[in-house]
């Protein structure tokens, strides 16, 4: 019989809904800003400013195409690769579990973006001169972050175990 462990889901529970709703809230702050004043384009400092732009594609714009079924197929690539991270996150242990969620958590605010408003909104333009890097969001940071510590659990952690098999 099927039988949930309410104290193994809470924290991952929680991570989820914190990421998720810290995602919600910036996004909700930003376009409210563009309501107000029909645009965003904030210097915070010579490195970092907020930029409102709507993002069709996939990561850092990749695949911007206004084809409706080409946006559709490309949704439903990244709501299936998602179900599929879910799925590894709740098998998983450790700190590749919480790095999983992370990615998890980052993926369905964008994905929560991309059917809802039918784009993600990005907004955080940092740069170094006149060298800008992608335009991104607060679920893309979550994002970068899960799979750079699974990189890390890959190579350091995970190194030993794949010599003794």
């Amino acid at each position: 019989m099927f039988q949930i462990n309410f104290k193994k889901i809470a924290l991952p529970g929680l991570l989820i809904l914190f990421i998720f709703l810290i995602d919600r809230l910036s996004k909700n702050y930003i376009l409210k800003l563009a309501e107000v004043e029909s645009s965003v384009n904030i210097y915070l400092t010579q490195y970092l400013n907020l930029y409102l732009i709507w993002n069709k594609g996939i990561a850092f714009g990749l695949l911007s195409i206004d084809v409706n079924f080409i946006y559709n197929l490309i949704s439903l690539l990244i709501a299936t690769v998602t179900i599929i991270i879910l799925i590894m996150a709740i098998k998983a242990k450790g700190i590749k579990k919480y790095s999983l969620i992370t990615v998890f958590s980052g993926s369905i605010g964008n994905l929560y973006d991309r059917v809802y408003y039918s784009a993600v909104p990005d907004f955080i333009d940092f740069h170094v001169n006149n060298f800008h890097w992608f335009i991104f969001n607060v679920a893309d940071i979550f994002i970068s972050i899960g799979v750079i510590c699974l990189i890390y659990v890959e190579i350091f952690l995970n190194n030993g175990k794949n010599d003794e098999k």
